[in-house]
């Protein structure tokens, strides 16, 4: 209850005042705004260029997976020819011998 009341006054007070000094609240906000803005968009460009770099270094990886994953790839049918080939090999020896 002492909070809810407390918050009461409290509202009513800074109602008051803003009514009261209306002409410099205005001028606060001409000064802040502005430099708000540069906060924020100063953090929203950071925010910006990390993702970025996030999805190019994302791509960058799956580009490299699908390297390995090709190169796998011809490995095993490399070797794969290879040991047809020393069977076919190993048949020609029998079939001459």
């Amino acid at each position: 209850m002492k909070v809810l009341i407390g918050g009461i006054v409290a509202l009513l007070f800074g109602l008051w005042g803003l009514i009261g000094w209306w002409s410099e609240f205005v001028g606060i906000l001409q000064g802040t705004i502005p430099f708000l803005l540069l906060v924020g968009g100063s953090i929203a460009t950071y925010a910006g260029i990390a993702s970025a770099k996030d999805r190019a270094a994302k791509k960058k990886e799956e580009e490299i997976k699908e390297i390995e994953k090709r190169e796998e790839k011809f490995k095993k049918e490399k070797e794969k020819k290879e040991i047809d080939k020393e069977r076919r090999r190993a048949q020609e020896r029998k079939g001459k011998g």
